[in-house]
């Protein structure tokens, strides 16, 4: 029987999640679904999986919320760490995007032995 789990993220931002699940080497795809009683759209990230069941990324009005039939979770790790590490990337890539805005530029990035991430950034004023 199928029971689909909804889960929260503080993902925002359609191009970060993007770029973090590109980084993580995840295949998705965008669909674009209709908004029930509505004639707008939101594009959703659907990742498919070898058994047929598919892990979406939907937007709530808020944040791209995880949907998925946990029973049939066909993926290398548990979904709270499937979720952790594309946390890590998001922030990442939401850090570098934000301080670009900003007029910084990334010097230095290496991940360190503890699994942490340290990102150099520097700004020039004229």
């Amino acid at each position: 029987m199928s029971h689909f789990t909804h889960v929260k993220t503080r993902f925002q931002n359609l191009v970060y999640l993007e770029k973090a699940l590109a980084r993580l080497k995840i295949v998705f795809q965008k669909q674009e679904k209709s908004m029930a009683n509505s004639k707008s759209s939101n594009l959703s990230l659907v990742i498919p999986q070898s058994n047929g069941y598919e892990i979406e990324f939907a937007w709530n009005g808020k944040e791209y919320e995880i949907i998925a039939d946990i029973s049939f979770w066909d993926q290398s790790s548990p979904i709270e760490t499937f979720l952790d590490k594309i946390a890590s990337q998001y922030a990442e890539e939401a850090i570098l995007g934000e301080s670009q805005k900003m007029g910084f530029q990334s010097i230095e990035y290496h991940q360190n032995i503890d699994g942490s991430n340290t990102l150099i950034l520097e700004r020039w004023k004229n």
